[in-house]
């Protein structure tokens, strides 16, 4: 389901990107995807960056990647 949103602009802006056949709809929903695409993207690196700084000297690393490349070889 979608909901419509409302913005307001100088009729100029909308003049010109009528003027130049611009599918304004499409453009402002491309860019608020995008936008929210962005904001996930942070949120997701600081809970990465908490669980790093959490884990740090739980997990080596070095082990982890030992474990991972003999469990791949096993295949």
């Amino acid at each position: 389901m979608s909901v419509v949103i409302s913005v307001r602009v100088p009729r100029w802006v909308k003049e010109k990107l009528e003027e130049y056949g611009v599918d304004i709809a499409s453009i402002v929903r491309k860019k608020l995807i995008e936008e929210v695409e962005k904001l996930e993207e942070k949120k997701l690196e600081k809970l990465l960056e908490s669980l790093r700084e959490r884990l740090e000297h739980r997990v080596d690393p070095y082990r982890l990647a030992r474990i991972v490349d003999e469990e791949r070889k096993k295949r």
